[in-house]
């Protein structure tokens, strides 16, 4: 069902093994059936091409997603993840690593679900939810 990748980065996953749980039961809790996502985590260069040859989009950013289901409330999808600019976004936001890359994540999720950020008020919104899901994460899922 989730599947984690690597490309261009020396970045390990295995510190994500509860992330699989947590994305079902926030995927469940949302009314949607979780059939297929890969999490690729790459670099910044293998994210800007990324972006330039599928979105025409000439500049970095941390995320990229792809809904690849044809089905209402079915999820599948290629989420595309920079090591490197979560790791920026944390030492800016001075929040641990983990978190942002927690945040990251979640954030891709939504966007499958159906949450956009595209004004104001839906960013506003889906940080709210990116927030949520947190928690859900923090309080039921890690494991310290």
């Amino acid at each position: 069902m989730i599947h984690f990748f690597t490309e261009d980065t020396s970045f390990d996953p295995s510190i994500l093994s509860s992330v699989p749980s947590w994305i079902s039961s926030a995927t469940n809790d949302e009314g949607f059936n979780l059939e297929n996502l890969n999490f690729i985590f790459c670099s910044d260069a293998f994210l800007l091409q990324i972006n330039q040859e599928y979105l025409q989009h000439d500049y970095f950013t941390d995320i990229i997603t792809f809904d690849n289901s044809e089905i209402s409330h079915v999820i599948e999808g290629d989420i595309f993840i920079s090591i490197p600019r979560v790791e920026e976004n944390a030492q800016s936001l001075q929040i641990t690593f983990l978190h942002e890359l927690l945040r990251v994540i979640i954030h891709g999720v939504l966007h499958l679900l159906g949450y956009d950020d595209k004004d104001d008020n839906s960013k506003s919104f889906m940080r709210k939810m990116e927030d949520k899901y947190l928690d859900l994460y923090f309080n039921d899922f890690h494991k310290t």
